[in-house]
């Protein structure tokens, strides 16, 4: 087995509890073997890749205006609303906007992960690898921050958690103080630019008990063949506390994406979550709510368009852990061509999670007999007084639908677009934050128009 990754990690600089806890990490990257199909979580998808052959992304410099960034983010940020901003290229910031003076008078926070770890170790050393350490696998329970967790992992899940615990170069830190409402979006922009590299980030986002807050985390390139973006995503929910965060992934063809986003939720607190996948050749997203306290919230969204020889793999968890709390799961997705879509779900009741009341649902559109799609909904329940229900449906354009609008004299390519965008459309009228729906729309209306 390859182990590429031995050099000491001091290029990484940061205090000497996060040197620490990088080599830790290292240590258990290299002595685990890259999940495959032995592996249930991983029945669908496998990544094959050889670690010794992949180089870090190179470093970039910082620009003085948006004029020098990727026309794709140039266009995004022109038609965002966004209140303040950072733009990631590889391990680097290059571009950055200033958070509001009257935000910043209430303490919150808002930089690169890298910056926060020198400037706020207090509060990363708290949160940081707290819901996403290295070593937990998916059906783990989470330890509250700060403690260790009280279960052993599956050492076959976590060679990708491992590396990004190791080698995260950089990412975005929010932290917003108790009873603080950020009203605007705060957003980060990753892009790759070179061709035959990996990068790996990391992104933490705390809310404090009655606070609120939105972060949208988009990520964009071109073709970029052999290209590896590998993350992880922790979100604090603290008692009282609303969070919403979005995801919209669309890297060019040619990379592998693998990104692990879980959610902390505490009492009465809120958590709203979506996920887009529209990039990349082969992407794999684990999107997971801990409902640690009584009264916790929270809606998992997600939607995704595979076509061309795209492989989109999505894993979810909805892990009711206390009493009285409610999850909702909506995936919506299309595969055309040759692509394959899957989706592994499971609703977890643990003993004592009474009055749980917990929905997944999950549905694709099927636009080519050559595409395949596995989807398996699960559920473990050690309650006896909860309601739970999960359902899955996979099939093609309904015939009568399409009838009814060639008959119109709507021609055939263009019914099936508008029968498309109707379906994923369910889930973009549950997001209320109008640049991001309609940025992805158009997204959406270039993949119809492929396919």
């Amino acid at each position: 087995m390859t182990q590429p990754f031995t050099d000491p990690l001091t290029e990484y600089g940061g205090p000497d509890w996060l040197l620490a806890k990088r080599r830790e990490s290292l240590d258990l990257f290299n002595q685990l073997e890259v999940p495959n199909e032995s592996v249930e979580a991983w029945k669908y998808t496998r990544v094959d890749v050889d670690f010794g052959e992949l180089r870090p992304h190179p470093k970039r410099e910082r620009v003085t205006d948006t004029s020098a960034l990727p026309k794709s983010v140039q266009k995004r940020l022109n038609s965002t609303d966004v209140g303040a901003y950072l733009v990631l290229d590889g391990p680097d910031v290059v571009y950055a906007t200033e958070l509001p003076q009257e935000l910043r008078e209430k303490g919150v926070i808002f930089t690169d992960l890298k910056t926060a770890a020198e400037q706020h170790a207090d509060l990363v050393q708290r949160y940081l690898y707290s819901v996403v350490p290295a070593e937990v696998p998916d059906d783990t329970t989470i330890a509250a921050p700060g403690t260790t967790p009280s279960k052993s992992p599956d050492p076959s899940e976590g060679k990708f958690s491992a590396l990004a615990a190791a080698l995260w170069t950089n990412g975005a830190f929010v932290y917003v103080p108790r009873g603080v409402e950020v009203e605007l979006p705060l957003g980060s922009f990753r892009v790759m630019s070179e061709a035959g590299t990996y990068t790996a980030t990391r992104t933490l986002v705390v809310a404090e008990e009655n606070s609120q807050v939105t972060f949208i985390d988009e990520q964009d390139s071109e073709e970029l063949p052999g290209t590896y973006a590998i993350g992880a995503v922790e979100l604090v929910v603290k008692a009282g506390a609303r969070l919403r965060y979005v995801s919209v992934q669309n890297w060019g063809k040619g990379v592998t994406h693998i990104q692990r986003q879980r959610g902390d939720v505490e009492r009465d607190a809120t958590l709203n979550s979506l996920v887009v996948t529209m990039g990349g050749t082969l992407s794999r997203t684990e999107m997971q709510s801990y409902l640690r306290g009584p009264g916790s919230d929270s809606e998992m969204l997600a939607l995704y368009f595979a076509s061309g020889d795209q492989h989109f793999d999505h894993y979810t968890l909805q892990h009711h852990a206390a009493p009285h709390a409610h999850s909702d799961l909506l995936y919506k997705g299309v595969n055309a061509d040759q692509s394959v879509g899957v989706f592994s779900g499971m609703i977890k009741v643990d003993l004592g999670a009474q009055k749980t009341d917990a929905y997944q649902k999950h549905r694709t559109l099927m636009l080519s007999s050559e595409a395949q799609n596995f989807s398996v909904p699960q559920l473990e329940i050690n309650a006896n007084d909860v309601r739970c229900s999960h359902g899955s449906t996979t099939g093609p354009v309904n015939p009568e639908a399409l009838f009814f609008l060639r008959s119109r004299g709507i021609r055939q390519e263009l019914a099936e677009k508008m029968l498309v965008t109707a379906f994923l459309e369910d889930v973009l009228s549950r997001v209320p934050l109008a640049s991001v729906v309609k940025y992805i729309e158009g997204i959406i209306a270039e993949k119809v128009g492929a396919a």
